[in-house]
């Protein structure tokens, strides 16, 4: 039985140690031809970048291959050291040009703003905002939504110079919980106060015409003789007991007068020029220009051209949290101001009235805890852009108190230094 074994092994046997190697090696040399066919194969059967670019490297492992057909570029070679051997040899990769092309959709390219000199900016903003003044009041809402496009151009336009570096520079907002000692530490005087309805002016007014017409009843009952002077002692003393009636019943008759009486303190028209200040600069930092304000008697507001914030108050249409933010922002930008500068805020009940519009049109809708929660937040981040852009702010309130234009309130903004923090 092992003869037959040997007899039948015996021409495997007689072979030459070389033979086996030579045969091994073109068995290798086979296979290896038959890869690169396969290779070319597929290579003809797509289309193929032909930019070179070339890369350099050690070794080219599994790992490190994959990773090389996975990028997005051209033709390549990558050197490799075959293990044993001190020769280095290359293996050309290729990637689609689709796959490239594919990339480039995937992040399309910024538009490119044109810059706009300074000048040539601040010139157009003048005429814009010029025209729309001289307009009738009843006419100026729909002159200020068609001019908001070209307004908000050259602004971008004077951005992309570097001459409006403020305008627009908060492009997104992020709301979270606000704690009231946050507010504290972001420089409000006194929290607590905001919210709750001030009676200072009205108690100023009536204890202003109670004393006065008290001393001049005095005065004419002294002066005057007999009946004359106690005819005008009563007749000058019914004026307060008018005046509280017609408070009691109808005090919006009285708002004209009690602000005409608030206006003898200088500092009352400071709270004015501060209040309207703030929604100017918070509106300008966030993106929305201003048409014009005034500080005027009974009329002081700030108007702005994007005519659809009033569109979006009003109407029945629901406000997204992106839209929402921002409103709240410029809606409690007054409020803000009042609160980090006085004891007491005597301006909030207009700016709060809004703001509830505009949280009954968020989507989804807000809790009553929720609203309490953003009503705070919207004060708290105000407060934060007065404090970081506090000399641009201090800038405006006295242009505004000079009655400068909105296009030199502009330049008042830009001109300030800018924040250091």
């Amino acid at each position: 039985r092992r003869a037959t074994v040997d007899r039948a092994c015996a021409p495997f046997n007689a072979q030459p140690l070389a033979t086996m190697q030579s045969v091994a090696f073109s068995s290798r040399a086979v296979a290896a031809a038959a890869v690169s066919v396969r290779r070319r194969e597929r290579s003809a059967a797509a289309p193929l970048s032909t930019a070179p670019i070339a890369r350099t490297g050690a070794s080219l492992s599994s790992s490190s291959r994959d990773a090389q057909a996975a990028a997005p570029l051209g033709t390549f070679t990558t050197p490799i050291r075959r293990r044993g051997s001190r020769r280095a040899g290359g293996v050309s990769l290729r990637v689609r040009a689709a796959d490239a092309a594919s990339a480039d959709i995937s992040a399309p390219s910024p538009a490119v703003i044109a810059p706009i000199p300074a000048a040539e900016g601040f010139a157009t903003l003048s005429t814009v905002l010029g025209r729309i003044r001289d307009l009738p009041p009843s006419m100026r809402g729909e002159a200020a939504e068609a001019s908001t496009k070209e307004v908000s151009a050259v602004l971008n336009g004077m951005k992309a110079g570097g001459h409006t570096t403020r305008w627009d520079c908060y492009p997104q907002l992020t709301r979270r919980n606000i704690f009231p000692n946050e507010l504290a530490q972001m420089g409000v005087k006194d929290p607590d106060r905001i919210g709750r309805p001030s009676d200072t002016n009205d108690a100023n007014f009536l204890m202003g015409v109670t004393f006065s017409t008290s001393a001049l009843a005095l005065v004419v009952g002294v002066t005057l003789p007999g009946d004359w002077g106690a005819f005008g002692s009563y007749l000058i003393g019914g004026v307060s007991l008018a005046v509280l009636a017609v408070g009691s019943t109808a005090p919006g008759l009285l708002a004209v007068a009690i602000d005409r009486f608030a206006r003898i303190s200088p500092q009352y028209r400071n709270r004015i020029a501060r209040h309207e200040a703030a929604h100017f600069l918070i509106g300008f930092l966030l993106g929305v220009p201003v048409a014009g304000y005034s500080l005027g008697l009974g009329t002081a507001h700030t108007d702005f051209l994007e005519a659809k914030l009033e569109l979006k108050i009003n109407s029945r249409l629901a406000i997204q949290e992106s839209t929402l933010l921002p409103l709240a922002c410029v809606s409690m930008a007054g409020v803000a101001a009042e609160a980090m500068f006085f004891d007491e805020v005597q301006g909030q009940e207009g700016d709060l009235r809004d703001l509830q519009r505009i949280l009954n049109k968020a989507e989804p809708r807000l809790s009553d805890a929720q609203q309490q929660a953003l009503t705070r937040w919207a004060v708290w981040m105000a407060a934060s852009m007065l404090r970081r852009h506090d000399a641009a702010f201090l800038a405006l309130v006295d242009a505004m108190e000079a009655g400068a234009p909105v296009a030199d309130c502009i330049k008042a903004i830009e001109s300030a230094p800018q924040p250091t923090k």
